[in-house]
């Protein structure tokens, strides 16, 4: 299993630098509060962003995208439209689509519309936290959520409950796994440890910082560099580089602010800084993987 996780980090430094090489259209459905440090992320990892939720010309624009990336954040009937038409181009068209769910859960209707896209039309990957991640798998019926107490996410955050810890890596994953297996998506389930599987396999990332949950968007951005990964690589890869990237950024930036006796505004800024500047040996020095059995 060593040998795998050293393969494994080895085929995450080069799908980050596949991301810099092929320089993927990344087409992203977002919100306003973070659409600019989405697009700016995307660009530091290599990728070329097209933020719109136009829905009369998203789908020619989808049609020549490398990947599709649908963030539920400040949903409207407008944008609603635009995502359905994007995911019926996409999966005409044979595009990843990597979706944020974001506040699923919280409102009926943002359960539907999930529910709605699972069913018409083929998910590469969903990133969300784990309350997020409970919640699909909830509405899906899964066997794993039975004995799960639901608990009701703050906001847009994770419900303290759902917060990923070694008490609670086996069941999360667990609830992971069998959610890829179910959608047969990558699944992403982003905390202070990351979970993530394409059904068989289950990993875990330690990379990060609390910080990132003192700024708005890192969900957001993560989601959207997975799905610029994606467009370049094998999925399940494409989705581990990313988030060891921003997790490596996270930490980076953390020392920075540290060191400068800095704060959050500072951290926002050099977390885009360090998806630019990770290379190869940042990356191999700085990545903590592991399998989940």
């Amino acid at each position: 299993m060593v040998k795998k996780i050293e393969n494994l980090i080895n085929e995450s430094i080069s799908a980050m630098n596949k991301v810099k090489d092929k320089n993927p259209l990344t087409i992203c459905i977002t919100n306003a509060v973070t659409i600019n440090d989405c697009a700016n992320a995307i660009l530091a990892i290599g990728a070329s962003p097209a933020m719109t939720d136009y829905k009369e010309d998203i789908g020619e624009l989808v049609k020549i995208s490398d990947v599709l990336v649908v963030n539920f954040g400040m949903l409207s009937d407008e944008k609603i439209e635009g995502i359905r038409t994007a995911c019926k181009v996409a999966k005409e068209s044979k595009v990843p689509i990597v979706i944020d769910p974001v506040a699923v859960g919280i409102t009926e209707n943002r359960n539907k519309l999930m529910l709605e896209l699972i069913k018409n039309y083929e998910i590469t990957a969903i990133r969300g936290n784990m309350s997020e991640i409970k919640a699909i798998a909830k509405l899906l019926e899964l066997k794993e959520m039975e004995n799960v107490e639901k608990n009701i996410a703050k906001g847009v955050d994770a419900s303290e409950n759902d917060a990923i810890t070694k008490n609670t890596l086996k069941e999360n994953s667990n609830i992971v796994k069998a959610l890829s297996k179910k959608t047969k998506s990558i699944i992403i389930s982003s905390g202070a440890i990351d979970i993530i599987s394409n059904g068989e396999e289950v990993y875990g990332i330690e990379n990060g910082d609390i910080m990132m949950t003192q700024i708005t968007g890192c969900g957001c951005v993560l989601t959207s560099i997975i799905g610029s990964s994606i467009g370049s690589n094998n999925p399940l890869v494409g989705a581990i580089s990313a988030t060891l990237a921003m997790g490596i950024a996270g930490e980076k930036a953390r020392e920075f602010v540290d060191k400068n006796n800095s704060g959050t505004g500072t951290f926002r800024t050099k977390l885009i800084d360090y998806l630019y500047l990770l290379d190869d040996e940042m990356f191999k020095k700085n990545e903590n993987i592991y399998s989940i059995e």
